[in-house]
């Protein structure tokens, strides 16, 4: 009758356990997204994505800066931080799957009432002839407690190691994070340098401009006293040195702006930023590599994290998953236990226990379900940002080598411009000095020359921002 008792109540145990801990089931993320095969346009396979910027830039005043961005910038110092707080959360989370052993000193004092359980056996057990004189247990009663107690989960569903997973997955994606950051800095820092360098050619341009104005004016100047110009001549071209000028320290204000944008990317107040080279010292490259779309998997940092996010999701969702399922719990404790301090330190007072149990929730699912189902929406956004992440990608690649494409028109077009108008007015002061032309067109060709000077300089320096741009876009050196 007793074995039969014992067997219903396994099996009713059983069932119980099968109707309440039976987990939800996996999650089914949608369709990826088809990665387009190539690129519009004719471009190389190989991808210069993936040098060094030491390599790609190739100017040593450009790769000093970097290197002391990469050095003290404060956004990768921040991401560094993120870095060793992943780290210990990875940490955190695989001391879960190991025991939990503390050592413990404890010491209470207890006086069991005359009308409870524990103080009339204490009563009682005190005149039993099978105990001695010390071990009597007096009415206020000592507990000393020497030794180790334990607490051990094991991870019989692996609820623990996916946890641990998750943990460490996310501290990976926090290196990437910080590639990221480091690339967009390198771009960052770049992209300024070369605005200095089309900022020192602009002053260069304006410099000469003025000092070609000025001549104008005295000859216009002196044409006035000799009764062959008016005041109004002598005052428009006046204005139009006025104009420039004023250009000119708008630039010059440009230029400290810039600086000081590069020592905030840098880290420094005080900062030396070396330009020998001019602008049009550089060429760009006679092939531009792009490679093909499915290389940004593996080279930009952001798409890896992305991808390392959805990872660790994923990880949470079957820790939520495996929480349904009964845990085995194992307590244990071994010390010197005794309530006469004179014999806590005898053999006599070693104690131990071990006990081991299994838990299954019932009245919580609620909370269960509600964690499992959080970590799904979870994981669906991670989702999305991953997919919104690689379309981000292939879309900015493909943007800007249409850039550099039409860029480079662009500034050849403008080039031209700028020549032909340069050649006009030189026309316009001859025909000026022989009265075929008034001051007027000489004024409004010399405007329309630095114009198209600043705009040429203004597009060179777009070239290389996109092709900048591009070597981020690509991945900026990661692999």
């Amino acid at each position: 009758m007793k074995k039969k008792i014992i067997i219903l109540y396994i099996i009713s145990f059983v069932c119980l356990i099968e109707f309440a801990c039976k987990p939800p089931a996996k999650t089914v993320l949608p369709d990826n997204n088809a990665i387009p095969t190539t690129y519009q346009g004719n471009y190389d396979s190989t991808n210069f994505g993936t040098i060094s910027y030491k390599d790609f830039f190739g100017n040593e005043d450009l790769v000093q800066l970097i290197d002391t961005a990469l050095k003290y910038n404060f956004d990768i110092q921040i991401a560094i931080q993120r870095i060793s707080m992943a780290n210990n959360n990875w940490l955190i989370s695989k001391g879960l799957t190991k025991p939990v052993v503390n050592g413990v000193v404890s010491g209470s004092v207890e006086k069991f009432g005359d009308y409870t359980m524990n103080g009339l056996g204490n009563y009682d057990m005190n005149l039993s002839p099978n105990i001695n004189k010390n071990q009597q247990i007096p009415i206020v009663m000592p507990d000393m407690f020497l030794g180790f107690r334990s607490n051990w989960e094991i991870d019989i569903w692996n609820k623990l190691s996916f946890t641990k997973k998750a943990a460490f997955t996310r501290y990976r994606a926090s290196l990437k994070e910080k590639q990221w950051i480091t690339t967009q800095i390198v771009a960052q820092v770049s992209f300024l340098y070369f605005d200095l360098l089309a900022l020192d050619r602009e002053i260069l341009i304006l410099e000469k401009n003025i000092e070609l104005q000025e001549k104008a004016l005295e000859i216009v100047f002196a044409q006035k006293q000799g009764g062959r110009a008016t005041e109004l001549a002598v005052q428009q071209f006046q204005a139009q040195i006025l104009n420039t000028k004023s250009i000119l320290y708008t630039i010059k204000q440009s230029i400290v702006e810039t600086e000081n944008a590069i020592k905030i990317l840098t880290g420094k107040n005080q900062l030396t930023i070396n330009r020998k080279r001019d602008i049009y010292e550089y060429v760009l490259p006679s092939m531009i590599n792009a490679g093909i779309p499915s290389q940004l998997l593996q080279q930009r940092p952001d798409i890896q994290s992305a991808e390392l996010q959805l990872e660790a999701t994923g990880f949470d969702i079957e820790a939520s998953r495996k929480a349904f399922l009964p845990s085995l719990n194992i307590t244990s404790f071994i010390a010197l236990n005794s309530f006469n301090p004179s014999f806590l330190l005898s053999p006599e007072s070693l104690a131990f226990g071990l006990l081991g149990g299994l838990t299954t929730p019932l009245l919580n699912k609620s909370l269960l379900k509600g964690n499992y189902e959080k970590n799904k929406t979870a994981q669906l956004e991670a989702y999305y940002t991953y997919q919104k992440t690689i379309l981000i990608a292939v879309q900015e690649v493909q943007t800007i080598l249409k850039g550099i494409e039409n860029y480079q028109k662009i500034y050849s077009y403008k080039l031209e411009e700028s020549k032909n108008l340069q050649l006009a007015v030189s026309t316009s002061k001859d025909l000026y000095m022989t009265g075929f032309a008034s001051y007027l067109e000489v004024i409004a060709a010399q405007r329309g020359a630095l114009d198209s000077e600043l705009e040429s300089i203004k597009n060179k320096k777009m070239i290389f921002t996109q092709l900048v741009g591009l070597y981020k876009s690509l991945g900026g050196g990661w692999q």
